[in-house]
């Protein structure tokens, strides 16, 4: 076997000759931190390819479906911003452009002598994280020892998006064994943030993340069991979803503590609009993925879900806005966004209270428990093939490598798992208990909350605290992510000290300096009960088009980009508010 060096370096290689030469750019200095209009100003790109790849999902397809747009077309154009994005931000692992051009070429000759799609996708390109096999490519989920190891057939959902229509063109990168809220292993090295490349894009789908921000794909896939598509997308801008656990098929796809089926990881879209979410749930629900994968739950897509037929048809809602999670208070742009989207939701006539988490330390440390039950001797067995070093930080200056201490007896294992179980019924219990408060006859509909304590923050700061996604994993609740704002140095200063939950809550707070984060992208998320996926969509769009409603003139702005207005009654002043996408 060589040495783990060479194989990163023989690696290397083949990806450095998978990408077209001349598309390659000269970036920017890597002073310069927001690049995320290079790739419209670097002169690789003509001015119908910056066009097609800032389209969204929705209008993408009807395009490519009316073949005002070719799938050859749609596909270069992505193709050749992908690439431009990660000579900026390193998002990238396997590139296999001609594959996907073959493939969007047949769809083309499809429509043009049927004048039928093939699919919901047809011609879409997706980018998939690198997890997701497909035949005869690497799947390394940034372990040196799987380099070399080829894929004999598709993951389950690869073959579900192909028969919808899409068109995979590249994957993404990851960190080492999958379990980091960053992006970093010892192949391919660090992904940055396109936004301020300063700050950490998140993870593990921050590849994915990465590249669709900056508009190198209009969808990707990412996966999740503590936070690892709402976190990265949170982090760049980003609209997502966290599914319950079997809405979407993961067999034949690669992944970290294999086995453990407590707490599952799932699939889920990382995309540019709302819209993009329910265009790729939907899809892939109506293929009836549980007839080729046995773990997934049979259950259709629910239209008179979706219409939310137990959520009073979308009337008169109420939503639960948790301020924080009685751990760790979150830093002042996030408690901004927090108040813009309550004020939003009350000018569209919607009701909003607060929530009052119950439990969230004690689930936090079941889930901990849970994923280390044997997550040393997991590591441990992948990498001693190569001796490659186990990855234990994401600081930028701290090289050391140390695995973490193992687990706990299947016994207490056993235990672990029954006490999440009884939690689930008290959580459960708590949530039908706020009728009493809501005003409508029902329970509260969803609950608004922080992503994470803060905006995307410098590489190595997220430490392991990921409790405002982890904790819905625990609880099996499907959450999406939406942008609300950027973070504001003017707005958002450093807050004075408040009474501290302990001394991790002090880190967080201490580490927030409102320059450090400059320009970082700030999205909440929209949490919803089991397995109703449909409803939890047609909510964020419904927040999603109260935050677009909201007026803009002399008193008050929102959503409107790159203008400049004030504020004479909100209490934060508002001054300026960015965002990353207008589409109602």
């Amino acid at each position: 076997m060589p040495h783990w060096t060479a194989l990163v370096a023989g690696k290397k290689q083949r990806q450095l000759k998978s990408i077209p030469q001349h598309w390659l750019v000269t970036p920017p200095p890597v002073s310069t931190l927001d690049v995320t209009s290079f790739p419209e100003t670097c002169g690789l790109l003509n001015a119908r390819e910056i066009e097609i790849t800032n389209t969204s999902v929705d209008v993408l397809l009807e395009r490519l479906a009316s073949a005002e747009w070719t799938a050859v077309e749609v596909t270069t154009a992505f193709s050749k911003r992908a690439i431009v994005g990660h000579q900026l931000v390193n998002c990238l692992t396997e590139i296999f452009v001609d594959r996907a051009l073959a493939r969007a070429a047949e769809l083309d000759d499809y429509l043009k002598k049927t004048g039928k799609v093939v699919g919901p996708l047809h011609g879409l390109p997706i980018s998939l994280k690198d997890q997701l096999s497909i035949k005869g490519l690497e799947t390394t989920i940034g372990y040196v020892s799987w380099i070399g190891q080829y894929a004999d057939k598709n993951a389950v959902l690869v073959d579900v998006l192909i028969e919808c229509g899409a068109v995979p063109f590249v994957r993404t990168n990851v960190p080492q064994t999958v379990m980091w809220p960053e992006t970093f292993n010892n192949i391919f090295g660090r992904t940055t943030n396109p936004y301020n490349r300063s700050l950490t894009p998140g993870g593990s789908s921050g590849g994915e993340s990465a590249l669709v921000s900056i508009r190198g794909s209009p969808l990707g896939v990412g996966s999740d069991i503590g936070g690892s598509i709402r976190v990265p997308a949170a982090f760049c801008g980003l609209y997502s979803l966290r599914p319950s656990y079997g809405r979407v098929p993961y067999c034949g796809a690669r992944n970290s503590l294999e086995g453990q089926d407590s707490i599952l990881s799932v699939f889920g879209p990382i995309t540019t609009s709302v819209g993009g979410v329910k265009v790729f749930m939907k899809a892939v629900i109506d293929t009836k993925p549980w007839l080729r994968d046995p773990l997934v739950v049979r259950k259709k897509w629910d239209g008179d879900e979706y219409n939310l037929s137990d959520h009073g048809s979308g009337k008169d809602l109420c939503f639960a806005i948790m301020w924080d999670d009685g751990l760790v208070v979150p830093h002042p742009p996030i408690r901004r966004s927090l108040e813009i989207t309550k004020a939003a939701l009350q000018k569209a006539g919607h009701k909003v209270v607060d929530w009052k988490p119950i439990k969230h330390r004690l689930l936090l440390q079941i889930a901990t428990d849970i994923f280390t039950a044997a997550s040393v001797e997991d590591v441990m067995i992948t990498t001693s093939v190569t001796g490659e070093p186990i990855i234990a930080t994401m600081e930028l200056d701290d090289a050391g490598f140390r695995p973490q201490n193992s687990g706990i007896t299947a016994y207490q294992l056993w235990q672990v798992q029954k006490l999440r179980q009884n939690i689930r019924k008290e959580y459960l219990d708590h949530w039908e208990a706020t009728a009493s408060e809501t005003g409508t006859g029902r329970p509260v509909d969803a609950i608004i909350c922080p992503v994470a304590a803060s905006a995307a923050p410098p590489m190595g700061k997220i430490g392991h605290y990921t409790n405002y996604t982890t904790v819905w994993n625990a609880l099996d609740y499907p959450a999406t992510t939406f942008p609300v704002t950027t973070v504001n140095p003017t707005l958002d200063g450093k807050e004075p000290p408040h009474d501290f939950y302990d001394d991790f809550d002090k880190d967080i707070y201490e580490m927030y300096d409102p320059e450090k984060f400059r320009n970082a992208p700030v999205c909440l998320q929209l949490v919803g009960r089991t397995l109703e996926e449909e409803a939890v969509i047609k909510m964020t769009e419904i927040v999603d088009a109260a935050l677009a409603a909201c007026q803009i003139n002399s008193r008050y702005s929102c959503r409107c980009r790159k203008q400049s207005y004030k504020s004479t009654t909100w209490p934060w002043q508002y001054k300026e508010f960015e965002i990353h996408n207008f589409t109602s």
